[in-house]
């Protein structure tokens, strides 16, 4: 990251562990788009990762915080009332 002049940030000085549901998103986007992408221009990097985000990461991909449920899906399920 200091090579492209990025500075992580953490709570406590060199303790990742105050924001793990941050770094387990950075680990995630990193393993399924980033290392597998060559981007030709800042642009496109930041509209690739933009759709990564918001239409599979918040809508399609499974997450095991909701139960392997999609967070559509989990999300349907919420608000579906509940059965007698």
């Amino acid at each position: 990251m200091a090579h492209y002049g990025i500075r992580s940030s953490m709570s406590r000085k060199g303790n990742c562990w105050d924001n793990a549901v941050a770094e387990s998103f950075f680990a995630t986007l990193k393993l399924e788009l980033v290392y597998q992408s060559q981007w030709h221009t800042r642009a496109q990097a930041r509209s690739e990762v933009f759709e990564y985000i918001e239409r599979f990461y918040n809508r399609q991909r499974r997450h095991s915080a909701l139960g392997y449920l999609c967070p559509a899906e989990f999300e349907r399920r919420y608000h579906e009332p509940m059965a007698a």
